[in-house]
């Protein structure tokens, strides 16, 4: 139950970094690459939704006898990858938006 309450939390870091990455990339009016880390950050966030649903089965088997402050943990990356994924999928969009305005302020 260790191992996968530490994958858990470790895919649901790596999502959330790709996604913080991809505001960046975006900022600086990369949008197709900050669209792509977007993709991987959904890969690492699928990875880690499949670690907390065997985590589910695990409890749901009668094979945890306690909840441990590691696995609150875990459950607070996974929920705060989504919430940062949602936003920087804003983002990117705002900043797509702003890169087109841009563009066409300057041919004027």
């Amino acid at each position: 139950m260790e191992q996968i309450t530490m994958q858990l939390i470790v895919n649901s870091g790596d999502a959330r970094s790709k996604a913080m990455e991809a505001i960046g990339i975006a900022k600086n009016g990369e949008i197709s690459k900050a669209r792509k880390y977007l993709e991987e950050a959904k890969e690492y966030l699928a990875k880690a939704h499949q670690f907390q649903t065997d985590m589910i089965q695990e409890e749901a088997d009668g094979n945890v006898e306690k909840i441990t402050m590691l696995m609150a943990h875990a459950q607070d990356h996974l929920m705060n990858a989504i919430t940062v994924i949602d936003l920087a999928r804003e983002f990117v969009d705002l900043y797509e938006k702003i890169s087109k305005h841009e563009g066409k302020s300057k041919v004027l």
